[in-house]
């Protein structure tokens, strides 16, 4: 008797944007071409000074270390502090990653979470906060608070997600929403993990070039009562410098957190390159690039608002970063299907939790051309 081969491999979900396939195909065949707003991916040069500086450390012939270097680390302090509003972070408290998703996947696992365990993640939200979860074995529970959980649960919390400014909503916590879930998070014992990859892309009351105020960070002092304590912040440099493709990204926060973090992935190789550190830490040195490039997704952002709003949707949220949460009040996939119609992409709110339902996003990570392309088909079909 032949036994039947064992099933290998992880039982996660299907990818979920396959399903966006028939759209893009149908998008496809406008005459005018395609104009894919559905993915937050770059289209804009990486900056030249970036690129020199990946150049000048190719002869990478040794290994690098997982903790990054020390300039490097001493950069992501010292950007903390001009950019953040976060001063006197320990270069020793800061950990490289290779990008933020692989962190956000892994995070659960790296803290040593398990079956019985909770992870709460944004009521809305990136997927990879469920993935992480079941990776490791704790349930994922959708709450943008606390308080909206039952005792037994909330007894079993042991982290907290939050993504501000949100992906895809573009929501912002200011800095008392803050500091209300670190509080309470430090009441029952659980590490808030703060997803902050667009925070340097405020719009509105948080464009800080335009009179408002910068986007508050998990790791602000009057969030954290001057403690660090259970807090981690993580960050990209994939979307304020046009990085994606190099995975550079970091972690800073909690002293004792940090340095398992760095131990643990030590065993595991998790290691970012060393020419990817030298870039990065050039990247945080210079705020030119940042606030030209967040100039071009002003523009992007000032078009479409309009277009968008004549073809019938209304914007929701949206506050800071590339997206624009959006709904037209029917189901999501007919959204979808109308703007495939007129050969655009856009992102479906289901694929972000059942809250999502009937939303869509709509990214600025278009060039010029394309975003112009789609303000004239938006404006034109109503």
């Amino acid at each position: 008797m032949i036994s039947a081969a064992p099933a290998f491999g992880l039982n996660l979900p299907d990818y979920p944007w396959e399903a966006m396939a028939p759209y893009v195909a149908k998008a496809a065949e406008h005459p005018g071409g395609v104009v894919n707003l559905s993915i937050g991916t770059p289209v804009d040069p990486t900056p030249e000074l970036v690129r020199e500086a990946l150049a000048g450390a190719a002869d990478a012939h040794g290994y690098p270390t997982v903790h990054g270097t020390e300039a490097l680390r001493e950069a992501v302090s010292g950007w903390f502090a001009s950019r953040r509003g976060v001063p006197g972070i320990d270069p020793r408290d800061v950990l490289p990653t290779v990008g933020s998703k692989e962190l956000v996947a892994w995070l659960p696992f790296l803290l040593g979470l398990s079956a019985g365990d909770v992870v709460v993640r944004p009521t809305v939200a990136y997927p990879t906060y469920d993935i992480g979860a079941m990776l490791a074995g704790p349930t994922a529970v959708a709450a943008d608070s606390l308080d909206e959980l039952d005792s037994a649960t909330r007894a079993r919390v042991r982290l907290i997600w939050i993504n501000s400014p949100g992906n895809p909503t573009g929501s912002v916590r200011d800095v008392e929403s803050l500091r209300q879930i670190v509080a309470q998070a430090r009441e029952i014992g659980a590490v808030v993990a703060s997803d902050e990859c667009y925070a340097e892309l405020g719009w509105g009351e948080w464009d800080a070039q335009r009179g408002g105020q910068a986007v508050p960070s998990v790791l602000d002092p009057r969030v954290t009562g001057g403690s660090t304590d259970g807090l981690l912040c993580v960050y990209s440099l994939s979307k304020q410098s046009n990085l994606a493709g190099y995975r550079a990204a970091f972690v800073a926060g909690d002293s004792s957190i940090v340095a398992n973090l760095v131990n643990s992935r030590k065993h595991a190789g998790m290691i970012v390159p060393f020419p990817v550190q030298e870039a990065m830490r050039i990247a945080l040195g210079d705020a030119g690039h940042v606030l030209a490039q967040k100039d071009l997704y002003r523009g992007r952002r000032e078009r479409l608002l309009p277009a968008l709003r004549n073809f019938g949707l209304e914007i929701h949220e949206s506050k800071a970063g590339l997206y624009l949460w959006s709904t037209a009040g029917e189901a999501t996939w007919d959204t979808v299907q109308r703007f495939a119609d007129l050969g655009i992409v856009v992102g479906p709110g289901v694929f972000y939790g059942d809250a999502g339902n009937g939303f869509i996003r709509v990214a600025l990570t278009g060039t010029d051309e394309r975003i112009d392309a789609a303000v004239e088909r938006l404006n034109t079909a109503r």
